[in-house]
Protein backbone atom coordinates (compact mmCIF):
# COMPACT_ATOMS: atom_id res chain seq x y z
CA UNK A 1 0.00 0.00 0.00
CA UNK A 2 3.11 2.17 1.06
CA UNK A 3 4.38 1.82 -2.59
CA UNK A 4 1.20 2.67 -4.60
CA UNK A 5 1.19 5.67 -2.24
CA UNK A 6 4.18 6.87 -3.40
CA UNK A 7 3.78 5.63 -6.96
CA UNK A 8 0.70 7.81 -6.92
CA UNK A 9 2.16 10.81 -5.59
CA UNK A 10 5.08 10.56 -8.10
CA UNK A 11 2.79 10.07 -10.69
CA UNK A 12 0.54 13.82 -9.70
CA UNK A 13 4.21 15.07 -9.55
CA UNK A 14 5.32 14.66 -12.87
CA UNK A 15 1.78 15.63 -14.07
CA UNK A 16 1.94 18.98 -12.60
CA UNK A 17 3.77 21.00 -14.86
CA UNK A 18 6.62 23.29 -13.70
CA UNK A 19 5.75 27.28 -14.32
CA UNK A 20 8.02 28.83 -17.11
CA UNK A 21 11.08 30.58 -15.91
CA UNK A 22 10.77 34.27 -15.67
CA UNK A 23 12.65 36.81 -17.91
CA UNK A 24 14.80 39.93 -17.64
CA UNK A 25 16.27 41.83 -20.67
CA UNK A 26 18.74 44.18 -19.82
CA UNK A 27 19.39 47.59 -21.44
CA UNK A 28 22.80 46.16 -22.78
CA UNK A 29 21.29 43.41 -24.18
CA UNK A 30 21.96 40.47 -21.77
CA UNK A 31 19.11 38.00 -20.79
CA UNK A 32 18.54 36.65 -17.59
CA UNK A 33 16.33 33.85 -17.06
CA UNK A 34 15.05 32.91 -13.55
CA UNK A 35 13.21 33.71 -10.83
CA UNK A 36 12.00 37.22 -10.26
CA UNK A 37 11.72 37.34 -6.32
CA UNK A 38 10.96 40.76 -5.42
CA UNK A 39 11.07 44.11 -6.30
CA UNK A 40 10.85 47.44 -4.23
CA UNK A 41 10.45 51.42 -5.61
CA UNK A 42 14.37 51.20 -6.96
CA UNK A 43 15.43 48.00 -7.65
CA UNK A 44 14.34 44.29 -8.80
CA UNK A 45 15.70 41.02 -6.62
CA UNK A 46 16.30 38.34 -9.30
CA UNK A 47 17.01 34.95 -9.27
CA UNK A 48 18.98 33.81 -11.98
CA UNK A 49 19.31 29.95 -12.84
CA UNK A 50 23.34 30.76 -13.63
CA UNK A 51 24.18 33.84 -12.05
CA UNK A 52 22.36 33.24 -8.44
CA UNK A 53 20.80 36.19 -6.45
CA UNK A 54 21.53 39.39 -8.13
CA UNK A 55 19.83 43.40 -7.27
CA UNK A 56 19.18 45.01 -10.40
CA UNK A 57 18.53 48.96 -10.66
CA UNK A 58 14.80 49.48 -12.47
CA UNK A 59 16.76 51.56 -14.70
CA UNK A 60 18.91 48.97 -16.03
CA UNK A 61 15.65 46.82 -17.44
CA UNK A 62 14.58 47.26 -20.70
CA UNK A 63 12.53 44.24 -20.30
CA UNK A 64 10.67 41.58 -17.34
CA UNK A 65 8.17 39.18 -18.05
CA UNK A 66 7.18 36.52 -15.53
CA UNK A 67 4.98 33.72 -16.05
CA UNK A 68 3.56 33.76 -11.88
CA UNK A 69 1.00 36.22 -10.69
CA UNK A 70 2.50 39.44 -8.60
CA UNK A 71 1.06 41.55 -6.02
CA UNK A 72 1.78 45.56 -7.54
CA UNK A 73 1.83 47.85 -4.38
CA UNK A 74 1.43 51.53 -5.11
CA UNK A 75 3.53 54.24 -2.94
CA UNK A 76 2.03 55.68 -0.13
CA UNK A 77 -0.66 53.35 0.31
CA UNK A 78 -1.13 52.10 3.92
CA UNK A 79 -1.80 48.36 4.03
CA UNK A 80 -3.74 47.16 7.21
CA UNK A 81 -3.88 43.23 8.11
CA UNK A 82 -6.60 41.56 7.21
CA UNK A 83 -7.17 44.40 4.73
CA UNK A 84 -9.52 43.87 1.71
CA UNK A 85 -7.17 43.75 -1.75
CA UNK A 86 -8.99 43.49 -4.25
CA UNK A 87 -7.98 47.26 -5.20
CA UNK A 88 -4.77 45.89 -5.25
CA UNK A 89 -3.52 45.05 -9.12
CA UNK A 90 -2.33 41.29 -9.10
CA UNK A 91 -1.28 38.68 -11.78
CA UNK A 92 1.63 38.18 -14.20
CA UNK A 93 4.19 40.50 -15.19
CA UNK A 94 5.37 42.45 -18.21
CA UNK A 95 7.41 45.46 -17.89
CA UNK A 96 8.50 47.58 -20.89
CA UNK A 97 9.61 50.99 -21.06
CA UNK A 98 9.69 51.61 -17.27
CA UNK A 99 5.63 50.84 -16.96
CA UNK A 100 4.14 47.82 -15.60
CA UNK A 101 1.49 46.07 -17.68
CA UNK A 102 -0.29 43.12 -14.86
CA UNK A 103 -2.91 40.68 -16.25
CA UNK A 104 -5.10 38.85 -13.69
CA UNK A 105 -6.25 35.63 -14.94
CA UNK A 106 -10.23 36.73 -14.96
CA UNK A 107 -9.66 40.38 -16.07
CA UNK A 108 -8.56 43.14 -18.25
CA UNK A 109 -4.74 44.25 -17.72
CA UNK A 110 -4.04 47.56 -15.71
CA UNK A 111 -1.01 49.15 -16.60
CA UNK A 112 1.43 51.00 -13.44
CA UNK A 113 4.30 53.13 -14.04
CA UNK A 114 7.68 51.77 -12.38
CA UNK A 115 7.94 54.97 -10.40
CA UNK A 116 4.39 54.44 -8.43
CA UNK A 117 5.23 50.58 -7.54
CA UNK A 118 6.84 50.36 -4.08
CA UNK A 119 6.62 46.53 -3.95
CA UNK A 120 6.16 43.66 -6.37
CA UNK A 121 5.37 40.66 -3.83
CA UNK A 122 4.99 37.05 -5.25
CA UNK A 123 0.52 36.64 -4.73
CA UNK A 124 0.69 33.54 -2.67
CA UNK A 125 2.91 35.18 -0.24
CA UNK A 126 0.68 38.30 -0.35
CA UNK A 127 -2.16 36.95 0.48
CA UNK A 128 -0.80 34.52 3.11
CA UNK A 129 1.01 37.73 4.69
CA UNK A 130 -1.82 39.58 4.71
CA UNK A 131 -4.52 37.31 6.26
CA UNK A 132 -1.64 35.52 8.33
CA UNK A 133 -2.98 36.15 12.23
CA UNK A 134 -0.32 34.33 14.67
CA UNK A 135 -0.19 33.46 17.69
CA UNK A 136 1.82 34.80 20.78
CA UNK A 137 4.55 32.10 20.63
CA UNK A 138 4.95 31.86 16.75
CA UNK A 139 7.15 34.39 14.97
CA UNK A 140 9.62 35.17 17.54
CA UNK A 141 13.23 35.85 16.18
CA UNK A 142 16.49 37.09 17.46
CA UNK A 143 20.12 35.89 18.35
CA UNK A 144 22.11 34.12 21.16
CA UNK A 145 25.94 35.89 21.71
CA UNK A 146 28.66 33.94 23.59
CA UNK A 147 32.17 34.98 23.92
CA UNK A 148 34.95 34.27 26.68
CA UNK A 149 38.70 34.75 27.50
CA UNK A 150 40.83 33.06 29.54
CA UNK A 151 44.35 33.81 30.89
CA UNK A 152 46.88 31.53 33.05
CA UNK A 153 49.88 33.55 33.90
CA UNK A 154 50.96 35.91 36.90
CA UNK A 155 47.99 36.69 36.90
CA UNK A 156 44.84 34.23 36.49
CA UNK A 157 41.69 36.14 34.46
CA UNK A 158 38.73 34.62 33.34
CA UNK A 159 35.81 36.53 31.96
CA UNK A 160 32.45 35.04 30.10
CA UNK A 161 29.88 37.74 28.28
CA UNK A 162 26.69 36.72 26.76
CA UNK A 163 23.21 38.07 25.21
CA UNK A 164 19.87 37.08 24.61
CA UNK A 165 17.69 38.85 22.10
CA UNK A 166 14.06 37.70 21.48
CA UNK A 167 11.82 40.13 18.94
CA UNK A 168 8.78 39.64 17.35
CA UNK A 169 7.16 42.21 15.35
CA UNK A 170 3.56 41.48 13.88
CA UNK A 171 3.11 41.72 10.65
CA UNK A 172 7.09 41.40 10.12
CA UNK A 173 6.72 42.91 6.62
CA UNK A 174 7.76 46.24 5.73
CA UNK A 175 4.81 47.11 3.51
CA UNK A 176 1.92 45.92 5.83
CA UNK A 177 1.39 48.15 8.67
CA UNK A 178 2.64 47.24 11.88
CA UNK A 179 0.47 46.66 14.70
CA UNK A 180 2.66 45.68 17.45
CA UNK A 181 6.65 44.65 18.25
CA UNK A 182 7.99 42.96 21.74
CA UNK A 183 11.35 42.42 22.29
CA UNK A 184 12.67 40.49 25.08
CA UNK A 185 16.55 41.17 26.12
CA UNK A 186 19.24 39.45 28.47
CA UNK A 187 22.84 40.35 28.74
CA UNK A 188 25.55 39.44 31.07
CA UNK A 189 29.49 39.94 31.97
CA UNK A 190 31.29 37.98 34.09
CA UNK A 191 35.16 37.73 34.91
CA UNK A 192 37.54 37.08 37.89
CA UNK A 193 41.05 38.12 37.79
CA UNK A 194 43.63 36.69 40.56
CA UNK A 195 46.93 37.12 41.02
CA UNK A 196 48.51 33.80 43.46
CA UNK A 197 51.16 34.95 45.92
CA UNK A 198 54.20 36.42 44.85
CA UNK A 199 57.02 37.63 47.17
CA UNK A 200 55.58 41.11 47.48
CA UNK A 201 52.16 40.53 47.76
CA UNK A 202 49.42 38.09 48.87
CA UNK A 203 46.77 36.73 46.80
CA UNK A 204 44.55 39.32 45.71
CA UNK A 205 40.86 38.97 43.64
CA UNK A 206 38.85 40.97 41.83
CA UNK A 207 35.50 40.52 39.71
CA UNK A 208 33.12 41.51 37.39
CA UNK A 209 29.57 41.30 37.91
CA UNK A 210 27.14 43.29 35.44
CA UNK A 211 23.69 41.83 34.47
CA UNK A 212 20.82 43.58 32.58
CA UNK A 213 17.22 42.17 31.40
CA UNK A 214 14.66 43.92 30.15
CA UNK A 215 11.20 43.30 28.46
CA UNK A 216 9.33 46.14 25.78
CA UNK A 217 6.49 46.40 23.91
CA UNK A 218 4.86 48.61 21.14
CA UNK A 219 1.76 49.17 20.34
CA UNK A 220 1.11 51.09 16.87
CA UNK A 221 -1.63 53.66 16.83
CA UNK A 222 -0.39 54.32 13.15
CA UNK A 223 2.02 53.34 10.54
CA UNK A 224 4.96 55.13 12.42
CA UNK A 225 3.27 56.72 16.03
CA UNK A 226 2.93 54.03 18.76
CA UNK A 227 2.75 53.98 22.60
CA UNK A 228 5.25 51.77 24.39
CA UNK A 229 5.70 50.24 27.87
CA UNK A 230 8.94 48.76 29.10
CA UNK A 231 10.51 47.10 32.22
CA UNK A 232 14.42 46.53 33.14
CA UNK A 233 16.53 45.69 35.58
CA UNK A 234 20.34 45.74 35.86
CA UNK A 235 23.03 45.08 38.27
CA UNK A 236 26.09 46.16 38.08
CA UNK A 237 28.99 45.23 41.01
CA UNK A 238 31.65 47.65 39.50
CA UNK A 239 29.15 50.87 40.01
CA UNK A 240 28.29 49.19 43.46
CA UNK A 241 24.83 48.70 42.27
CA UNK A 242 23.04 45.60 43.76
CA UNK A 243 19.76 46.17 41.62
CA UNK A 244 18.41 48.90 39.96
CA UNK A 245 14.38 48.39 38.47
CA UNK A 246 12.96 51.06 35.82
CA UNK A 247 9.31 51.10 34.54
CA UNK A 248 8.48 53.61 31.79
CA UNK A 249 5.86 54.14 29.43
CA UNK A 250 5.38 56.88 26.64
CA UNK A 251 5.12 57.73 23.32
CA UNK A 252 7.10 56.87 19.74
CA UNK A 253 8.11 57.65 16.64
CA UNK A 254 9.40 55.34 13.84
CA UNK A 255 11.08 58.32 12.15
CA UNK A 256 12.60 55.75 9.46
CA UNK A 257 11.07 52.01 8.45
CA UNK A 258 12.82 50.46 5.49
CA UNK A 259 13.91 47.27 4.84
CA UNK A 260 18.01 48.28 5.71
CA UNK A 261 17.29 51.00 7.80
CA UNK A 262 15.00 52.10 11.19
CA UNK A 263 15.37 54.78 13.62
CA UNK A 264 12.80 54.99 16.22
CA UNK A 265 12.67 57.43 19.38
CA UNK A 266 10.88 57.34 22.33
CA UNK A 267 9.65 60.09 24.95
CA UNK A 268 8.22 58.86 28.50
CA UNK A 269 7.89 58.75 31.82
CA UNK A 270 9.27 56.51 34.54
CA UNK A 271 9.27 55.20 37.85
CA UNK A 272 13.09 54.08 39.24
CA UNK A 273 14.12 51.69 42.41
CA UNK A 274 17.71 51.97 42.98
CA UNK A 275 19.31 49.74 45.43
CA UNK A 276 23.72 49.83 46.64
CA UNK A 277 25.66 48.16 48.34
CA UNK A 278 25.49 51.34 51.15
CA UNK A 279 21.92 50.88 51.93
CA UNK A 280 21.84 54.50 52.79
CA UNK A 281 22.08 55.59 49.14
CA UNK A 282 19.02 53.36 48.24
CA UNK A 283 16.12 55.97 46.11
CA UNK A 284 12.72 55.93 44.82
CA UNK A 285 12.90 58.39 41.83
CA UNK A 286 10.39 59.50 39.46
CA UNK A 287 11.79 61.32 35.98
CA UNK A 288 11.18 60.92 32.13
CA UNK A 289 12.95 58.89 29.30
CA UNK A 290 14.72 59.86 26.18
CA UNK A 291 15.25 57.03 23.93
CA UNK A 292 16.60 56.37 19.92
CA UNK A 293 17.26 53.15 18.64
CA UNK A 294 18.65 52.83 15.07
CA UNK A 295 19.58 50.05 12.74
CA UNK A 296 21.62 50.05 9.57
CA UNK A 297 22.09 46.99 7.11
CA UNK A 298 24.74 46.76 4.85
CA UNK A 299 26.35 44.67 2.06
CA UNK A 300 26.67 40.94 2.38
CA UNK A 301 24.71 40.53 5.78
CA UNK A 302 26.69 43.31 7.58
CA UNK A 303 24.45 45.01 10.49
CA UNK A 304 24.77 47.75 12.97
CA UNK A 305 22.48 48.52 15.93
CA UNK A 306 23.16 51.63 18.29
CA UNK A 307 20.51 52.91 21.15
CA UNK A 308 20.89 55.59 23.40
CA UNK A 309 19.12 56.20 26.31
CA UNK A 310 18.87 59.17 28.97
CA UNK A 311 16.65 58.84 32.13
CA UNK A 312 16.75 62.29 34.45
CA UNK A 313 15.10 62.23 37.95
CA UNK A 314 12.79 65.20 38.39
CA UNK A 315 12.45 63.88 42.57
CA UNK A 316 16.37 64.10 42.51
CA UNK A 317 18.15 65.89 39.88
CA UNK A 318 21.32 65.08 40.74
CA UNK A 319 20.11 60.83 39.97
CA UNK A 320 20.58 61.00 36.24
CA UNK A 321 21.27 57.69 34.50
CA UNK A 322 22.44 57.29 31.17
CA UNK A 323 23.28 54.15 28.72
CA UNK A 324 24.01 53.75 24.95
CA UNK A 325 25.50 50.54 23.43
CA UNK A 326 27.06 49.79 19.72
CA UNK A 327 26.97 46.21 17.96
CA UNK A 328 28.26 45.33 14.62
CA UNK A 329 27.34 41.82 13.52
CA UNK A 330 29.32 40.32 10.92
CA UNK A 331 28.28 37.02 8.88
CA UNK A 332 30.33 34.14 9.13
CA UNK A 333 28.94 30.86 8.13
CA UNK A 334 25.05 30.82 7.10
CA UNK A 335 23.39 31.83 10.82
CA UNK A 336 26.26 32.48 12.85
CA UNK A 337 28.65 35.96 12.80
CA UNK A 338 30.99 37.33 14.47
CA UNK A 339 29.84 40.31 16.95
CA UNK A 340 31.43 43.60 18.13
CA UNK A 341 30.20 45.85 20.87
CA UNK A 342 30.11 48.28 23.37
CA UNK A 343 27.91 49.60 26.68
CA UNK A 344 28.60 52.42 28.38
CA UNK A 345 26.39 52.37 31.50
CA UNK A 346 26.20 55.89 33.30
CA UNK A 347 25.06 56.92 37.14
CA UNK A 348 25.36 60.53 38.02
CA UNK A 349 25.42 59.92 41.96
CA UNK A 350 26.84 56.22 42.45
CA UNK A 351 27.95 55.37 46.15
CA UNK A 352 31.45 56.65 47.13
CA UNK A 353 34.66 55.25 45.60
CA UNK A 354 32.64 54.11 42.49
CA UNK A 355 33.12 55.76 39.20
CA UNK A 356 30.08 57.03 37.42
CA UNK A 357 31.10 55.55 33.79
CA UNK A 358 30.69 51.58 33.36
CA UNK A 359 32.22 50.54 30.52
CA UNK A 360 32.04 47.29 28.31
CA UNK A 361 33.97 46.58 25.05
CA UNK A 362 32.97 42.48 24.31
CA UNK A 363 33.76 40.32 20.94
CA UNK A 364 31.68 37.24 20.51
CA UNK A 365 29.88 35.01 18.38
CA UNK A 366 26.64 35.17 17.32
CA UNK A 367 23.71 32.84 16.18
CA UNK A 368 20.54 34.44 14.86
CA UNK A 369 17.59 32.08 15.96
CA UNK A 370 15.42 33.36 12.64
Amino acid sequence: MFAAGLLAARLLSAQTPKPEPDTIELTDGEKLIGQLEQSNGSSVKFKSDILGELTIDWSKIKELHTSRKFAVLPKNIDLKKNANVSSIPQGTIAETDQKITVTPPPGPAETVPVADANQLIEDTAFLNAVHHNPNFFSDWGGSVTAGASLVEATQESRTFTGAITLLRIVPDEDWLRRRNRTQVDFSFSYGTLEQPATPVQSAESVRTDIYHGDIQRDEYLSNTFFVFGQASFDHNFAQGLNLQQTYAGGLGWSVIKRANETLDVKVGGTYVRQEFVTASADQNLGGSTFEEDFTRGFKRGIKFTEQLIIAPAWTNTNALTAMGSANLTIPVYKRMNFNLGTIDNYLHDPPPFFKKNSFEMTMGLNYTLR
